[in-house]
């Protein structure tokens, strides 16, 4: 492309054609060209170039203006002062006739294409600087959606000419060092998709908070992309395990959230173009309640990115919009990831909180780190002039103008937004702690008030009042060592398994499935099944929880259940997660929603109606089926056959038989499809019966807290008897080497999930010792315990 060229098709140009039409425009005209035929949809159009950018400005004087402001700036004069001046002179200023006769013919083919003499069409700014790895900020340019005629057309170009010069876009480039001088503008336009009518919103082919890179993160909204970018509002969010998406038969969504969505950006309703053609509506309350995107339209999506993906051979950024006249996906933009891009894989940092503090407000984490100062509540980015360095910066939302303060603050919360909002990706971009979709941060927090901003306790981030102490640790994780004893994790948080990933364990060794039916779910499975024969109060309660799911309100159990052993098993796989069947006592599921009428008073929960002995009796079967019902569909079609089942509290031969004709009966059958299905050791009749155990079950997991209670006869709940409470008391120790000598006779693996060998490294060198296959532990004492275990396996 050696010849001088105004205006070039978007089918013409690639990745390589950066210098002439700008980052965007390359990257749409590289997927037209390479990606169309494979069935990727991306809508055509054409793009000015460099040179016509240099063209209007050699034809109305305009370099020399922004020479002498540029030098204005760097003697001094006031950012908001020499970017007016810039735009004023770009606005004042006629297009060349040759750059607006390509322009006018470029357009009416794009009309002919479509049918109509004047076609609907996004323009969009593309710097020939923009979003390069090192320079990743996207949105520092405008963009016109929805412009029509070739009047309103020339307008927008040189709207977005003009807008090369925004303060916020001449502020980036002298942080990042570009020559204004040899940035240039090149202008896309696209035919519209009118996803005004049905949503839009991005994906990122890589977990941007923990740098995962075997999903992709999908994030919906109604209406314009824009209402998911800026933050306006709480999208939809959707995981799936790209691994798996070339299998069909499998349907790998590992996360389904529905969000908020309470407005919506959408076109004016009498057809005004010019500035501001959108409008900001309230959604109704079946939008706000409804998924934007089915199944099979997130799985197409997701096959899309990983394409998109591969071709590009880096993690992708990707918005898309759906066709509200035409049901058709299209994807509009894609750009390199970024910050994940950047990070060492082998470098883990962990702040810790070392003070707790009341807290204040929650929302989405953003990144990991924890900071700390007074709080600075800005009501719009007019107001950035108050911001004190090292602030907390509040307020409701950002937009690309207030990136001048945010590189400024210590931590940044807002009211509104999701992971893929403006001030998420800044918020990663630079590193900064951020709370995002608070709901009322500015409402609660006040000017000067003293908080700890904290995103270290996984999905949720959490403003805390006062300046709490904390500290950080550097890990180079290429530094541990392997040891012949795996070394798993307890993982309970499905929102927090993914920021585990780079930890060189060797799978989970349990996951318990209460903590995500009391923190996914809520509700008492029985109150699912018998939804009518609740009471007034829980029925309501119940009714509004589980909207949408009223032809079969224990789906809404299924697959809660399902997305949060999914989310940790993908964080894990191929290795085996171990997820152990519920084992709430009876006083634990009266607390569920719904769960008083179906649980009876024991005066002894402890050893009471729990576990094994729950899910053959008519009190749960019908409860149990929807957990079989869960655990089948994460094994069966999300593909996740690295699940293993564990029975707990299996008190008898015959018990176990019982259930695991149970499990049968609903899909589990031990054996199909590679189920192995382990059986927890923590009764003395586990011990006992230990190789008659292993005739029925695949291996053992050690539960050390109820084989010392119930090997000792001693309350471990008992502040009395806490002195004869000791796990390596000889009792408790003889029983654990002859379960591990009795179970490797017969081929069996024995584990032990527990926090003993995290605070005694006497007692992991004894399972060392013993012969155990495997210790599991919490994350945050993985590494401590993983150096017990290798000198322990050292010392022989």
């Amino acid at each position: 492309m050696a010849e001088t060229r105004l205006v070039v098709d978007l089918a013409e140009v690639t990745s390589a054609d950066t210098a002439l039409v700008g980052g965007k425009n390359a990257s749409l005209g590289e997927m037209i060209t390479n990606l169309s035929a494979e069935g990727i949809s991306v809508p055509g159009g054409f793009a000015t170039t460099a040179d016509a950018y240099w063209s209007f400005l050699d034809g109305s004087d305009l370099r020399q203006v922004v020479v002498d402001q540029i030098d204005r700036l760097h003697g001094g004069a006031e950012l908001a002062d020499v970017g007016r001046t810039i735009r004023d002179a770009v606005l004042a200023a006629e297009l060349p006739a040759a750059v607006r006769d390509a322009i006018a013919e470029a357009y009416a083919e794009l009309s002919r294409d479509a049918g109509t003499d004047d076609v609907d069409v996004a323009v969009r700014s593309s710097a020939t600087a923009e979003d390069l790895p090192e320079a990743s900020f996207a949105g520092q340019q405008d963009s016109f959606l929805n412009v029509r005629g070739l009047d309103a057309l020339l307008d927008a170009c040189r709207r977005c000419y003009a807008s090369l010069f925004n303060d916020r876009a001449i502020n980036y480039r002298e942080d990042q060092s570009f020559d204004h001088r040899k940035v240039a503008l090149s202008i896309g336009v696209q035919r519209m998709v009118r996803s005004d009518q049905a949503g839009a919103g991005v994906m990122f082919t890589i977990d941007t908070e923990t740098g995962f890179a075997d999903v992709v993160v999908i994030n919906a909204a109604w209406g314009l992309g824009e209402a998911v970018v800026s933050g306006l509002v709480s999208p939809d969010e959707y995981v799936v395990f790209k691994p798996f998406l070339g299998d069909t038969s499998l349907r790998p969504i590992v996360h389904a959230r529905v969000g908020e969505k309470d407005h919506k950006i959408v076109y004016r309703a009498d057809g005004a173009t010019g500035d501001d053609p959108t409008t900001t509506e309230e959604t109704t309350d079946a939008e706000r309640r409804a998924r934007v995107l089915t199944d099979d339209e997130i799985l197409t999506l997701a096959r899309w990115a990983v394409r998109i993906e591969e071709h590009y051979g880096a993690a992708m950024d990707i918005e898309w919009a759906k066709d509200g006249r035409t049901g058709e996906i299209a994807i509009v933009q894609a750009r390199p990831e970024t910050v994940q891009a950047r990070r060492q894989a082998s470098n883990l940092r962990r702040y810790r909180l070392t003070e707790t503090g009341e807290r204040l407000v929650t929302g989405l984490a953003i990144g990991d780190a924890i900071a700390s100062g007074p709080v600075c509540r800005l009501s719009s980015a007019d107001d950035i002039d108050r911001f004190v360095d090292g602030a907390v910066l509040v307020t409701t939302i950002t937009d690309p103008d207030w990136e001048p303060v945010m590189k400024r603050a210590a931590a940044i919360v807002t009211d509104h937004g999701g992971r893929t909002s403006h001030a998420a990706i800044v918020s990663r971009e630079l590193g900064v702690a951020a709370v995002i979709g608070t709901g009322d941060a500015t409402s609660v927090l006040t000017d000067g008030q003293e908080v700890t901003v904290s995103c270290a306790e996984g999905d949720e981030g959490v403003v805390l009042e006062g300046l709490l102490g904390f500290e950080t640790e550097d890990i180079d994780l290429d530094e541990v060592a392997d040891t012949r004893t795996a070394v798993m994790l307890n993982l309970a948080a499905p929102a927090g398994a993914m920021r585990w990933w780079r930890l060189p364990a060797d799978g989970v060794g349990l996951t318990r499935m209460e903590f995500i039916v009391a923190n996914e779910v809520k509700v008492h499975p029985m109150a699912l099944v018998h939804f009518d024969d609740l009471d007034d109060a829980d029925r309501d309660t119940v009714a509004e929880l589980t909207r949408g799911y009223e032809d079969d309100r224990g789906e809404y159990f299924v697959e809660r259940l399902a997305h949060g052993v999914g989310r940790i098993a993908v964080s894990r796989w191929p290795d085996p997660v171990i997820v152990r069947l519920s084992d709430f006592k009876t006083n634990e599921y009266a607390r569920l929603l719904g769960g008083k009428g179906f649980e009876p008073h024991e005066a002894n929960p402890m050893i009471g109606w729990r576990g094994a002995s729950r899910y053959y009796s008519d009190g749960y079967r019908e409860g149990f089926a929807l957990e079989c019902r869960g655990l089948r569909r994460v094994r069966d079609e999300m593909g996740l056959t690295n699940v293993v089942v564990m029975v707990p509290f299996c008190r008898t031969l015959g018990e176990a038989d019982r259930v695991l004709e149970e499990m049968a009966a609903h899909g589990l059958e031990r054996g199909v499809n590679g189920l192995e299905v382990f059986v927890m050791a923590e009764i003395p009749s586990n011990i006992v019966l230990a190789s008659e155990f292993a005739d029925r079950f695949d291996g053992f997991s050690i539960g050390s807290n109820d084989l010392t209670q119930l090997t000792l006869g001693v309350d471990r709940d008992s502040s009395v008897l806490a002195p004869l409470f000791d796990e390596t008391d000889p009792a408790v120790t003889r029983s654990i080497e002859v379960l591990i000598e009795r179970a490797h006779a017969k081929g069996r693996k024995v584990g032990l999930c527990g926090q003993r060998p995290s605070d005694d490294p006497e007692f992991a060198a004894f399972l060392v010792r013993a012969g155990i296959d495997s210790i599991s532990v919490t994350p945050d004492s993985f590494l401590r315990v993983k150096q017990h275990v290798l000198d322990a396996e050292h010392q022989g």
